[in-house]
């Protein structure tokens, strides 16, 4: 009975995404406290179940979350449907029909899918992980498109972890990285956020009017101030031109002799230093002093790491 109630409360979260829990404890005729100690044991069968309070309140499954493909094997969902008919024979519930037309449905058509925009095919995220970043588009994109507000978790720069509000308006595509520009309830003001930092995103059920934006009022130096940034001039060796050109742009980089030179601006900040020692001396600064003097002492530090 346990699991039949536990399948259940999946099923129906997953077909509502939102729902009270003494809207669950009355439909199966079971305490709220049954109803938390059930969704604590979904969260840890890596079910991600939200418990929020206040308007926005609720049991929440992440409208970015869904069964992964090969989480069933094709006998595994047999034996999902044929319990769901089992529950369906004694209880009839549009939910339980539901489930199964979903089940039945998946189990035929599973495959691996991408977010698909028009003629624009989406793969940004990162090896191994390209269907959750699809899924986060793709609700991203919905939220934009028909004006829906979503209750996203989001992880800043900073490691702050944060939960509001925010009406999407725009999508942006900077540096081969995708980000939404959106009104944010917590700030009452407009905010970038890079999709990629995004946890966790739901629809709360409201939407929206947009507002006229003129693209001038967009801030696309994003994290960056002017202050932060640095003219740069870089010597790349052929066998990594190809990389090079990846991160600063084609049309950033010129030949010059044996090797290519590019001229570009760039965040001044630890991660720059970084990104140019992970060419391992292909790259090399030459503007400004106080920039190579940084990439000369870090190198110098993770020689002497080796060396103890």
């Amino acid at each position: 009975m346990k699991y039949q109630i536990m399948l259940k409360i999946l099923m129906l979260l997953l077909s509502k995404r939102k729902i009270t829990a003494r809207e669950i404890a009355e439909k199966y005729e079971i305490s709220v406290r049954s109803v938390y100690r059930y969704v604590e044991e979904l969260n840890v069968c890596g079910v991600p179940i939200d418990v929020a309070r206040g308007r926005y309140g609720g049991l929440t499954v992440a409208d970015t979350f869904r069964l992964p493909t090969g989480y069933f094997t094709r006998d595994e969902y047999a034996a999902a449907i044929n319990a769901i008919d089992a529950m369906a024979s004694q209880v009839h519930s549009e939910s339980l029909v539901s489930a199964r037309e979903k089940l039945e449905n998946r189990m035929k058509n599973e495959k691996t899918d991408i977010s698909v925009s028009g003629n624009i095919i989406v793969d940004g995220g990162t090896w191994g992980d390209t269907e959750k970043f699809s899924d986060k588009m793709a609700v991203v994109e919905r939220a934009v498109n028909d004006s829906r507000s979503l209750m996203i978790d989001y992880i800043s720069r900073d490691g702050e972890h944060s939960r509001r509000v925010i009406d999407p308006h725009l999508m942006i595509f900077k540096q081969n990285v995708w980000y939404v520009y959106a009104f944010c309830h917590t700030k009452q003001d407009f905010r970038t956020f890079k999709i990629g930092r995004i946890k966790k995103a739901s629809f709360t059920g409201g939407t929206f009017k947009k507002r006229e934006i003129k693209r001038s009022e967009i801030p696309l130096d994003f994290y960056y101030s002017k202050d932060k940034l640095t003219a740069v001039t870089l010597e790349i060796r052929t066998d990594s031109l190809a990389d090079a050109e990846e991160w600063l742009g084609i049309d950033n980089i010129e030949p010059r002799g044996k090797s290519f030179v590019a001229e570009v601006t760039l965040p001044d900040d630890a991660q720059l230093v970084g990104k140019i020692l992970s060419y391992g001396g292909a790259v090399k600064v030459l503007s400004p002093l106080s920039l190579k003097e940084r990439v000369a002492a870090a190198a110098e530090n993770i020689m002497n790491e080796y060396r103890t």
